[in-house]
């Protein structure tokens, strides 16, 4: 049976509950999930007897926000099954500190364009680990500025090259990141590589000690997953896959089990973590 590798909750930028996660991966016939909530193990952890009450495994993960200094790019690594997580928590926590020091920022400059009051967005974020664009974009569609989460209010505020709204995020070097996931005993992923071009990066992460990566994702064209399983089997890398499940927070309907990894991939991640490699 097929495992979704890449989930994301209400303790991150996700829309469904833990236990909701759970529920609806037994529900779609899936025997395995990692709830890989941004730069925090929360979500994997409270997972765990939900799985065992549904009877789904669960794999301890966390999506790792870093940096490609390099050519400037935003470049994402999962984290699997660490035996010893301090040196990437560490990490985690300081990005997480800082993201919600930006939030923050942007928040001051959406409440002096748009006259809601703060306690419709803090809301929104009750139970997450920071604050996220998304708990924003609710609160503005509750006040009636938007029906829509990723629309032209939300490109108007965040957009890359025009949001008023956007700040900076600080993040870590990607080598430090797959440096410290290493240390933690973890299985490094490199996550959807198609979304962030990442794929000059990739010889560079090979040589550095990178596990796998995610083929199957729901932005990944036939020709980038099958390039990318190429590589793998190249290099002896994971296949890994995941639909990175949002639930309505994404600006296409992507149901969980979408995109997933085969049990004999997982049994890699399993046993290469077991081994401490």
């Amino acid at each position: 049976m097929p495992a979704d590798l890449h989930c994301h909750s209400k303790l991150s930028d996700g829309s469904a509950t833990v236990e909701e996660l759970v529920m609806l991966a037994k529900r779609r016939g899936l025997n395995t999930i990692s709830v890989t909530d941004h730069d925090t193990f929360q979500g994997s952890d409270k997972a765990v007897p939900f799985g065992e009450k549904y009877g789904v495994k669960i794999i301890r993960g966390a999506e790792v926000s870093s940096l490609d200094y390099e050519r400037k790019r935003k470049v994402h690594l999962l984290c699997y099954l660490p035996q010893n997580p301090e040196p990437i928590l560490s990490i985690m926590r300081q990005t997480l500190e800082k993201r919600n020091n930006a939030m923050k920022r942007s928040i001051q400059k959406i409440l002096s364009v748009y006259p809601i009051p703060p306690e419709m967005i803090a809301k929104q974020s009750v139970g997450s680990t920071c604050i996220y664009k998304q708990h924003i974009m609710h609160a503005l569609m509750d006040a009636g500025y938007t029906t829509e989460v990723f629309g032209d209010l939300f490109r108007s505020l965040f957009s890359s090259k025009t949001g008023i709204a956007r700040f900076p995020i600080e993040q870590p070097e990607v080598f430090e990141v797959l440096r410290k996931i290493k240390e933690s005993g973890g299985v490094a992923v490199l996550a959807h590589p198609a979304v962030y071009n990442s794929y000059e990066l990739i010889p560079e992460l090979i040589k550095n000690g990178l596990d796998g990566i995610e083929v199957s994702h729901p932005r990944a064209k036939e020709s980038d997953a099958k390039e990318l399983g190429e590589i793998c089997d190249r290099y002896g890398l994971i296949k890994t896959g995941g639909t990175d499940f949002h639930g309505m927070n994404t600006p296409k309907a992507q149901p969980i089990g979408t995109c997933t990894a085969s049990d004999e991939e997982v049994e890699k991640i399993i046993q290469l973590a077991a081994a401490g490699k």
